[in-house]
């Protein structure tokens, strides 16, 4: 039963930052699903990938750490960042691979675990998004069973981008080349799904840095397209793809000369409202697109 569950929470570093609100609809959700969240509060940043560019090693010791502060809880370890999942789960898996294969490797990553004074990595559990979290476990029936608000009328876009789909080897619940788990989230608590070109590929963010305007040109193909197929909103599992497409979603339009105009909202916001958790207490107003066309359509007063 939903009311068993209970994660190992790594809420990584954008949702505690310049995503609050993510973290904050998380804790929500969890909360009125009756899903327990122990937040591992001594959890390094994952790296966002860059860490292998020095050492492959380096990125395998720190998230073999994370990893086995779940495994010390004897918990699945709970992601809702689609980076944060692509490299932590990569990690797992590879850890997982050199325990049957390359022992000494793993021997390698968990002495520098123990002089750090660190438990060692046992590869005793598993790293699982929020959204597989919804789906394999919770289980989309007694999702369904659970709204309290359909969200009928409201035409969502899911933006599931490149990290959450492709990063690991296997990927639980979905296809990486043609994912319908964020659809089948949305028909479970009454809206539509919109299918449009460009939900499956990349935000932009990882060009942001130092190609900007390209970055914001593909942050404004993927925007064009979902309001072209009818969006009402964007939804994505993953906050750094929100920043590009949300709030950064007033520089794209000076770059593609456009009005674009689309809320994007996290996951767990979405899944949020249509279990009764009141607007407010989910972040809503800190979007830098305004999501007041959302709460609109579906007659939500605030």
């Amino acid at each position: 039963m939903a009311a068993a569950l209970k994660y190992a929470y790594y809420p990584g570093c954008v949702a505690q930052g310049a995503c609050r609100e993510l973290d904050q609809s998380t804790q929500a959700l969890t909360h009125a699903l009756g899903i327990e969240l122990i937040e591992l509060k001594k959890a390094s940043c994952c790296g966002s990938g860059t860490f292998k560019e020095e050492s492959r090693l380096l990125e395998d010791t720190v998230n073999a750490r994370n990893i086995a502060l779940a495994e010390q809880l004897q918990l699945p370890l709970l992601t809702h960042c689609s980076t944060c999942q692509g490299v932590i789960g990569h990690v797992d898996e590879r850890l997982k691979e050199a325990q049957a294969q390359h022992p000494d490797y793993l021997q390698e990553v968990n002495d520098l675990l123990q002089q750090q004074g660190c438990v060692p990595y046992q590869g005793s559990t598993e790293v699982k998004h929020l959204l597989w979290a919804l789906v394999g476990d919770y289980g989309l029936e007694q999702l369904h069973q659970t709204v309290s608000r359909s969200l009928q009328g409201l035409k969502c876009a899911a933006f599931y981008g490149c990290y959450l789909l492709r990063a690991q080897k296997t990927l639980p619940f979905d296809d990486p080349i043609h994912p319908n788990s964020m659809e089948q989230v949305f028909e479970a608590v009454g809206a539509t799904p919109v299918i449009y070109e460009g939900r499956t590929q990349c935000c932009g963010w990882p060009l942001s840095s130092y190609a900007t305007r390209e970055s914001f040109l593909m942050a404004g193909k993927r925007l064009k397209a979902a309001i072209a197929a009818g969006a009402d909103c964007l939804v994505t599992p993953c906050p750094l793809c929100h920043l590009n497409l949300d709030s950064r979603q007033p520089e794209v339009e000076q770059v593609i000369g456009e009005s674009l105009g689309l809320p994007v909202l996290h996951l767990p916001q979405l899944v949020a409202l249509a279990v009764g958790v009141p607007p407010n207490e989910l972040g809503l107003d800190r979007h830098i697109v305004s999501t007041q066309p959302v709460l609109d359509r579906l007659g939500i007063a605030v």
